[in-house]
């Protein structure tokens, strides 16, 4: 380990010496000094002085900066937040990996700028669920921009998914409805299927029967969807949640076609309630045999009439 933090400041005396100006030499060597600082970052790495080669990484992006290599600048900016992972300061860490990707955006590289973002979202997920919204957000925006849609949706079904996690169901559906737009647009029917699913679930679990009715009718314009599997389990269960038939409910809710989706999705399905406590309203046996067994209010009718009006 000493040798290698040894290692690591014999690179960086080498950098000061590129960046030193002199008679024969009028501009600093700002390519071998950035080059120099990742050796010795790399060195910082492996002895695990993290915040050392923290500063490193910072030192090459300044230097790559000021030979306007804005790729490898960002790349190691993203170094350095990688550095404040291991540290465990993933604020700092998300925070050089956002400046990384505006970086790379700015280089013309934004599909590297989106991947990074995505994988800062999954670093910061376990810490901070909102946090996770946005990354995935904005690497979906990023893609959005470049026509990438499949890789958009992807990003922002982490986020929907995030998002109902949170209970924040009113911005879940909006971000459900873009995905689904999106994979309408990539002509993959199957999973616009599902997301349709995903959306009543979520305008149930916001008491708007009449937005999760409506997803479903404009479905039917999807190829395929009238009379498929997901088509037939949301009608029934919308026709069981609009009659406060609980069984109905609870069958579809817990069949395998609904447990089997994202888990966020799942959780939704099992804890739906229908409204009015869920009571299942039953026909009487009067009712279909034409008054036979007639209940006793009835029968005090009979009484009243009882030998004809006079």
């Amino acid at each position: 380990m000493a040798s290698k933090i040894n290692e690591a400041h014999e690179h960086i005396a080498k950098a000061e010496k590129n960046l030193k100006t002199s008679m024969t030499k009028w501009k600093p060597d700002f390519d071998s000094a950035a080059s120099e600082y990742a050796k010795a970052a790399v060195c910082f790495k492996n002895a695990k002085q993290f915040e050392q080669a923290k500063d490193a990484y910072l030192k090459e992006a300044e230097y790559h900066t000021e030979n306007k290599a804005l790729f490898h600048a960002a790349k190691a900016i993203e170094q350095a937040g990688m550095m404040m992972k291991d540290l465990k300061k993933m604020p700092e860490a998300i925070q050089y990996i956002e400046k990384a990707s505006m970086m790379y955006v700015e280089n013309g590289t934004p599909d590297t700028a989106a991947m990074a973002l995505d994988r800062a979202g999954k670093l910061i997920e376990p810490m901070s669920l909102e946090k996770a919204v946005d990354l995935y957000q904005q690497a979906a925006g990023v893609f959005e921009n470049e026509d990438r849609l499949r890789q958009s949706a992807e990003l922002l079904g982490k986020a929907s998914r995030l998002l109902v996690r949170l209970r924040r169901l009113d911005e879940a559906a909006t971000a459900l409805q873009k995905e689904k737009n999106m994979y309408k647009d990539i002509e993959n029917y199957p999973t616009c299927f599902k997301k349709t699913t995903a959306q009543v679930l979520v305008h149930l679990h916001r008491n708007d029967f009449v937005a999760a009715d409506k997803c479903v009718r404009e479905s039917y314009s999807l190829p395929g969807y009238s009379g498929s599997e997901d088509c037939v389990a949301m009608e029934t269960l919308l026709q069981g949640y609009d009659e406060q038939d609980e069984d109905q409910v609870h069958r579809v809710c817990n069949s395998a076609l609904l447990k089997y989706m994202d888990n966020d999705y799942a959780k939704l399905a099992i804890s739906l309630k229908v409204p009015g406590g869920g009571v299942k309203k039953k026909k009487s046996a009067t009712a279909t045999q034409g008054g036979a067994g007639a209940p006793a209010a009835s029968a005090e009718d009979d009484d009243d009439y009882e030998g004809g009006l006079c």
